[in-house]
């Protein structure tokens, strides 16, 4: 079984600069990251993709049951005092960074919570801050951030949506592993969004055939 580090998540003082917000270091432990890492798919393509449609094996599928789960959940429910009961969930990964991504932007109001974990080593190139999410306090100025979240070792980011969620990073070309995570508003939303990324998915596969 997979370890996580509930205990940590359950500890981790909420952050209100600049809205709301819980980082968690290492929510995936340093010895789990190893399985982790191997149990991931190369993805060459950018974009989300549906968990569905990406073999995933190993501790990265537990870590992904892990993440659909009741007690995941319950504590994401909790810390932000959030009824989620029987809130449909959309899982997608994506695997690659494009010059084109990290644009500033506020979710899809169709998402009520977003939740992040990276899932890459340390390299040098986030040390340069280069595709590192910045929580943003407007619209206007990737450096007008308030905290700067390097895409590395098992780190979770989980904050409620709003108008004024802002958030992007600098420009990265290159493998980017992350999960995301949403609680969504209703079926029919959830559906929608995750038929959208199917489609581009089939298009990726397509185009890469």
């Amino acid at each position: 079984m997979l370890s996580l580090d509930y205990a940590r998540l359950a500890a981790t003082p909420i952050a209100i600069e600049p809205f709301p917000h819980l980082l968690v270091p290492r929510f995936v432990p340093e010895a789990e990251l190893g399985g982790v890492f191997a149990g991931l798919p190369v993805i060459e393509k950018g974009g989300s993709f549906p968990i569905e449609s990406v073999r995933v094996s190993g501790a990265a599928r537990d870590l992904v049951r892990e993440l659909e789960g009741e007690r995941f959940r319950a504590l994401v429910a909790d810390r932000f005092d959030l009824d989620l009961t029987g809130a449909p969930t959309m899982l997608t990964l994506r695997g690659q960074s494009r010059e084109k991504d990290g644009q500033i932007h506020c979710d899809s109001t169709s998402k009520r919570v977003t939740i992040l974990l990276y899932l890459n080593a340390p390299a040098a190139h986030w040390d340069r801050q280069e595709g590192c999410l910045r929580l943003l306090r407007g619209p206007d100025d990737i450096e007008d951030y308030a905290v700067e979240v390097p895409p590395v070792s098992g780190t979770l980011l989980v904050f409620p949506n709003g108008p004024t969620t802002w958030h992007g990073h600098k420009t990265f070309v290159g493998p980017r592993y992350v999960f995301q995570l949403n609680y969504m508003q209703n079926d029919r939303l959830a559906r929608a969004e995750l038929r959208r990324h199917k489609v581009s998915a089939l298009v990726k596969r397509l185009s890469a055939a």
